[in-house]
């Protein structure tokens, strides 16, 4: 117990950001990597961690899929949208850009934000992120120049694609 309770204290932030970037609230987020603290307890504890992959990206593949799977039942669900007021203290500029980054990201494909995400935010290498979304290395990277071109195209033009 002790082991696995180190496990969450080294990991959970991080966990809790990709969450919180593939649902875009942060208490879904908490939710979500709760949920893969217990997946991941319970499997480990019925030895089905068969140790192909590390521990992080076994997390980060678990993770994913919670998220993913919380994504799309909430889309059945009216969305409540991220508040543009800011909190005290807070630039209303950085809130606004946010929020616009948010939004380019939520239109992209989910296997073209989930690879963008790993890769850019959390600095994952290519390879480890094709474990981790169960594709090759080839399809990641061209998830990647998708996701890239598409957030570009909207750039360039200030509207859809």
């Amino acid at each position: 117990m002790a082991a696995f309770q180190r496990i969450v204290h080294e990991t959970s932030d991080r966990l809790v950001r990709l969450c919180a970037r593939i649902l875009g609230n942060l208490q879904d987020a908490e939710d979500a990597t709760q949920e893969t603290y217990l997946k991941a307890y319970r499997a480990l504890v019925q030895g089905q961690f068969d140790r192909r992959s590390s521990l992080r990206t076994w997390l980060y593949r678990i993770a994913t899929n919670t998220a993913l799977d919380l994504r799309r039942m909430r889309r059945a669900l009216p969305s409540d949208q991220l508040s543009l007021a800011p909190a005290p203290g807070e630039q209303p500029e950085l809130r606004l850009a946010l929020h616009e980054l948010s939004t380019w990201l939520d239109a992209l494909p989910d296997e073209q934000r989930i690879a963008l995400l790993l890769s850019a935010i959390e600095g994952l290498p290519s390879a480890e992120i094709g474990e981790i979304l169960g594709c090759s290395e080839g399809a990641v990277e061209q998830r990647l120049v998708r996701a890239r071109a598409h957030l570009r195209r909207r750039r360039g033009d200030g509207h859809e694609p």
